[in-house]
């Protein structure tokens, strides 16, 4: 593959996201030679970039709705490190 990998027509966020899993297994044999782990790594990339643009794209569709609800909804980004809840939920009370 080059650098400009061509995706399948009708590519789906899960098929891509499933598929960059599959990339990622693949990347960790070691039998695995250097062009043909190049090879995936490309199509990695690729599929990588297709995710972000639609998970942006998503973003943008829901920042829309959002805006539209009278509510006056807000979305904020996720932290990976606070739990559900926002952590400040009194489970710290240690005496």
């Amino acid at each position: 593959m080059t650098s400009k990998t061509k995706l399948p027509k009708g590519l789906t966020f899960e098929k891509a996201l499933e598929r960059l899993e599959k990339i990622v297994a693949e990347l960790e044999e070691p039998e695995r030679g250097l062009e043909a782990s190049l090879e995936l790594f490309e199509e990695g990339v690729a599929l990588s970039r297709f995710c972000r643009g639609k998970l942006e794209e998503i973003q943008k569709r829901v920042d829309v709705v959002l805006k539209e609800t009278p509510d006056g909804l807000v979305t904020e980004p996720l932290d990976a490190d606070e739990e559900p809840g926002g952590g400040d939920d009194g489970d710290e009370e240690e005496a």
